[in-house]
């Protein structure tokens, strides 16, 4: 499917905005089918990586999500851009290898600054290994105790570049939280079934599924949010089934073929005021729906930029999204008997735009068994 667009910035929004509603042809039902069909999906914070399975899974608990981490439906592991994500436990081994491995460039710079040699950590990939073998889960602080136990300094910066590289080499992921500890165990162990796909076929695969959950892009922003060079991000989009092409102010642009349909098939459109209440969703800080791009003014308003992302320090703020638009943050404080939600509206929203604003967050109160109580800012 093809398209070529006039006011093309509202239609290219309207395609976006329908990455938050079911799809229009097939709606992952399930923890493990939401992960892959992002392929993968940031979560080097815990709560938000939970949250982000949660909003897209209604009905479901924050325990119902931890269970199905348990059960191995998806791990966490440095499969791209040196940044934790959630994969698919079957694709853990083929990322790690096409774009995992990338983030190893420049090691010999950073070990020196850490004092550590390329002795130290092949010492420390053999340690970890021989300790989580035949099933074995350790805790962050046991993992970096062992080492220490093995002759290997872990002291400063040093015990977390370890584990990293003892992952991203394939040996190692992280395993769901004991308590509030993390925990690693072997890959091998929580994927004993990996896919084998040759290079061609993976690069294809992580583009459809790049596109699917975050189109409409293009190549940059996948070879951005995959770490690949530009020329493999080209040939990955190039072998991909299932994707149309948009032009977005001139320049083409990777979307599911879908979506156009969908798209094409509604307004271009919403105005503000006429925007359906159920276009309002909460999302955590570190949600594909805003870190899957380098260009997100789509979504944000660059007036905004400093409230989502204060100081500029990659440190996102949770969101609230209404037609597919950031008009708000939020932070919540959970107590004993209830979860406190401070929200700060980006954008004016009247009686009505805040009650939707509160139902989506009663959604995740609901999420983690809490009554909710709401904190307005002006």
């Amino acid at each position: 499917m093809n398209a070529d667009l006039g006011a093309a910035d509202a239609l290219a929004l309207r395609m976006t905005s329908l990455l938050l509603r079911p799809h229009p042809s097939t709606r992952p039902g399930s923890v493990a089918a939401v992960v892959e069909w992002f392929g993968a999906m940031q979560a080097q914070d815990l709560a938000s990586g939970l949250w982000s399975l949660g909003a897209r899974l209604p009905g479901r608990s924050m325990a119902d999500v931890q269970a199905a981490l348990e059960r191995r439906e998806a791990l966490r592991t440095w499969p791209m851009r040196g940044t934790v994500h959630l994969v698919p436990p079957a694709d853990a081994r083929w990322m790690l290898e096409l774009t995992g491995v990338r983030s190893l460039a420049g090691l010999a710079t950073r070990r020196a600054r850490l004092g550590l040699t390329d002795d130290d950590a092949e010492r420390a990939v053999d340690v970890l290994g021989a300790a989580l073998a035949g099933g074995g889960r350790l805790t962050r602080a046991q993992c970096l105790a062992t080492l220490r136990a093995a002759g290997v300094a872990t002291d400063g910066q040093r015990g977390y570049h370890l584990l990293w590289y003892s992952s991203v080499r394939g040996v190692t992921c992280v395993a769901p939280n004991v308590g509030t500890e993390q925990t690693f165990a072997l890959l091998d162990e929580w994927a004993p079934a990996p896919r084998r796909p040759e290079r061609d076929e993976a690069l294809a695969m992580l583009a459809h599924r790049y596109v699917r959950g975050h189109g409409p892009v293009t190549a940059r922003e996948f070879a951005g949010w995959s770490g690949l060079t530009l020329t493999d991000a080209r040939r990955g989009l190039a072998a991909a089934e299932g994707l149309g092409t948009v032009r977005v102010d001139g320049e083409p642009m990777h979307v599911d073929a879908a979506l156009v349909d969908a798209a094409l098939a509604g307004p271009v459109a919403a105005d503000e005021a006429g925007s359906s209440l159920d276009d309002v969703l909460v999302l955590p800080g570190f949600d594909e729906y805003l870190l899957g791009y380098r260009d997100r003014t789509l979504m944000l308003d660059p007036a905004h930029q400093p409230a989502v992302v204060p100081g500029n320090n990659g440190i996102f703020q949770a969101t609230v999204v209404r037609a597919g638009r950031v008009v708000g943050v939020w932070k919540r404080k959970i107590g004993r008997t209830a979860v406190t939600v401070t929200i700060q509206p980006l954008a004016t929203l009247d009686a009505a735009a805040r009650a939707g604003v509160e139902r989506a967050l009663g959604r995740y109160a609901d999420f983690l068994g809490l009554p909710p109580r709401f904190d307005w800012r002006t």
